[in-house]
């Protein structure tokens, strides 16, 4: 496959959101149409090509991919937020952090029983959170049939925290 447009506009920003760290900005993605275009139109292809009855959005970033992923396949979207963020009756899952644990939930009505159910985010690091939506998603009775994501940060290992389900990153630092 040609180099993606998209890989040519990540920003790096240094000490964001905490010294130390180098932060992969998609910014420049997102406010160039192509580019954009491009990484919904291969997601989505991958998500087709698994199968995916519902493409689950993680919070906030997995939303401005998934949503126009939903609409391309004409499939329902389903969000993974943080805690207290959602209205309607939920259930939660808690995971691990480098420095402590934080909670996402879905509204129980957000997955079908049977649905397979294609997770997107923009990012793939540890996979903690990929992990907890994988979970939201099984204990509604649904079944993951991938992850897409623009950007895999390998040298943090979230593949394992993932581990036999197929994952699809367009690029990789």
């Amino acid at each position: 496959m040609a180099e993606l447009i998209a890989k040519s506009l990540i920003r790096d920003v240094p000490d964001f959101p905490k010294a130390g760290i180098l932060f992969k900005d998609i910014t420049p993605v997102l406010e160039h149409p192509a580019a954009f275009q491009e990484v919904v139109n291969l997601l989505a292809e991958d998500a087709k090509a698994k199968g995916a009855e519902v493409i689950v959005g993680i919070e906030s970033r997995g939303f401005l991919f998934g949503t126009p992923m939903a609409l391309q396949l004409e499939l329902p979207f389903a969000m993974t937020r943080k805690l207290g963020k959602l209205p309607y009756e939920k259930i939660t899952e808690e995971y691990a952090l480098e420095y402590g644990t934080n909670t996402v939930e879905m509204h129980i009505d957000a997955i079908r029983p049977g649905q397979k159910a294609y997770i997107v985010d923009d990012l793939l690091a540890t996979g903690g959170t990929a992990a907890a939506a994988q979970r939201l998603i099984e204990r509604l009775g649904g079944e993951v049939c991938g992850f897409g994501c623009l950007i895999e940060l390998g040298f943090l290992a979230g593949r394992q925290n993932l581990k036999g389900f197929p994952i699809t990153a367009l690029m990789e630092f």
